[in-house]
């Protein structure tokens, strides 16, 4: 079979859960603060992937209005019971001491739709996962949570059956696995396999501890025994490894009886181990042996892997160019809201944002923006904006969260004269607070169009601008863009979950919801001799 290189699903995509319905694979990661809820990509190969759809993307299912910052859906499964698809996922409302999450299930004929309104699970942990067994119940399963921490804030792993009729979680639970020494044990999923109940869970924490530990059991209510190994995939002993913090899988049966692991996982870059693309999804074949499963080469994960399909790279090299004559294009994402009319538009080939509030609010700002996938990269957009003063200002961002975003805008000083200023969040948790002192401003007619763009290369990102007919030229410093990743994003790789973007955004703190009209956006793909493809 040919080798693939790894991750499969290059940037912000983790917690991957897969499943094969016939010949087609389909996997679904978390989106944590970004909107629509979800992502599901569709494979007839395990090499090549395409984003179908984002399934929670009206009120009644999603609604994170106030969710902090990694934050949000954590952790979808996505399964199959013959009939129809279901997919179970957490919304997060706070996570920081006492944790507030509230699982829901919802269940669609096809992966496209239409899907469900929710129905209410519970709300004792999060990462919750529903398993089909095959005297037809089904069975929901989470880890549970405990504020005291006697002895553990993460306290097992509950079960309890669902009732598909009622849409209840009914009879009794009980906390089936407590983890191993390992700790933070999280992201169950259930298996049946030649009588044996598997439990595969996430532990370690998802920054450079993480494992997947798999037990098993004759009775789905236990007791696990631990695998020989425990940990079945894991890089916390390898610390140059390509793939690291790998952790968080689902595993998938082909068509001819091959088994392989799903994984989330990261690629570090600089001397400080920064992960910018986040936590990206990879690949493991597996075995069996004496009724345990086995990560080939593992439990460390390999870079190359053997899959059917051979991995087709054209499009992912490829520059795009977005307009906006069919609406939004499909990689791009916004924040937090179910009413983005409420934040843009798409008219005449164009996308106008609506001035709402700040850069980084919880709430309701204007942002929308695609994935950063490489490690190196340009972007550009042009945008006509009039701006009235200091409290008005729209322009390009390189954006991980409210502490860590660059910004370069389009504004107007007190005076009403238009300027580019450049809006920094260097690490900033926990104050929220931009790096002073700013740039120097750059003035600019009040009448035309500007250009706006950016490099990174590596860890450095540069801002140029240019006027209408004029060629790009430099504005402000070269920024450290390494900080646009988990490990600095606010609560560090314990805490911080998502991954860099890069997009548009415009805010009216004035609230009279002044627009900017941006033309096109591009992004290209470059490579760079810091980038870590290969080691």
């Amino acid at each position: 079979m040919p080798l693939i290189t790894n991750p499969i699903l290059p940037g912000f995509n983790p917690d991957p859960s897969i499943l094969r319905v016939n010949n087609d694979y389909y996997i679904a990661t978390s989106t944590f603060e970004w909107y629509p809820g979800v992502q599901i990509h569709h494979s007839t190969d395990l090499a090549n992937w395409e984003l179908v759809v984002r399934p929670l993307n009206r009120k009644a299912q999603l609604d994170m209005r106030g969710d902090p910052d990694s934050c949000g859906v954590w952790a979808p499964c996505l399964t199959h019971d013959g009939e129809k698809f279901w997919l179970v996922y957490t919304d997060v409302k706070r996570k920081d001491g006492i944790k507030d999450t509230h699982n829901y299930i919802v269940n669609a004929p096809s992966i496209e739709g239409p899907w469900s309104d929710p129905v209410f699970a519970n709300s004792s942990g999060f990462d919750p996962s529903l398993f089909h067994d095959d005297d037809g119940k089904k069975w929901f399963v989470n880890m549970i949570q405990d504020h005291r921490r006697r002895p553990r804030s993460f306290a097992g792993i509950f079960l309890q059956e669902f009732d598909p009729i009622t849409g209840k979680l009914v009879g009794p639970r009980k906390n089936i696995f407590l983890g191993t020494d390992l700790d933070l044990v999280e992201g169950p999923h259930l298996y049946k396999r030649n009588g044996w109940y598997y439990l595969l869970t996430a532990e370690g924490g998802t920054a450079y501890n993480h494992a997947c530990t798999l037990a098993r059991s004759r009775d789905i209510w236990g007791p696990y025994e631990v695998h020989p190994q425990k940990h079945v995939l894991t890089s916390k002993d390898a610390p140059f490894a390509a793939i690291q913090r790998a952790g968080h899988g689902d595993i998938v049966d082909t068509p001819d009886g091959k088994t392989y692991l799903v994984h989330l996982g990261g690629r570090p870059t600089t001397q400080e181990r920064r992960c910018v693309l986040g936590r990206e999804t990879s690949i493991q074949e597996a075995f069996w042996q004496d009724d345990w499963l086995y990560v080939k080469n593992g439990p460390v994960p390999s870079l190359h892997v053997e899959v059917p399909g051979v991995r087709d790279d054209t499009k992912y090299w490829a520059e795009q160019k977005y307009d906006f004559e069919a609406g939004l294009p499909q990689d791009f994402q916004w924040l937090r809201t179910p009413e983005p009319e409420r934040i843009f538009k798409t008219e005449n080939g164009k996308l106008t944002l609506l001035g709402r509030e700040s850069i980084g609010s919880w709430f309701e700002q204007s942002l929308v923006a695609r994935r950063q996938t490489h490690f190196s990269f340009d972007a550009e957009t042009v945008v006509a904006y009039s701006p009235e003063d200091e409290r008005q200002f729209a322009g390009l961002t390189a954006y991980y969260c409210r502490f860590n975003f660059y910004y370069l805008t389009v504004t107007a000083h007190s005076n009403g004269q238009r300027e580019l200023l450049i809006l920094s969040s260097e690490a900033s948790w926990p104050d929220s607070q931009f790096k002073r002192p700013f740039a120097d401003p750059v003035q600019i007619p009040n009448d035309g169009k500007v250009k706006l763009a950016l490099t990174i290369r590596g860890k450095e990102l540069q801002f140029f601008y240019a006027l209408e007919s004029e060629e790009l030229k430099k504005i402000g410093p070269v920024f450290d863009a390494s900080i646009l990743s988990d490990e600095c994003g606010g609560h560090q790789a314990h805490g911080s979950f998502t991954g860099a973007f890069v997009g548009m955004a415009c805010s009216d703190l004035n609230g009279t919801v002044l627009p900017a009209s941006f033309d096109y956006f591009v992004y290209r793909p470059v490579q760079h001799v810091t980038d870590r493809y290969v080691v």
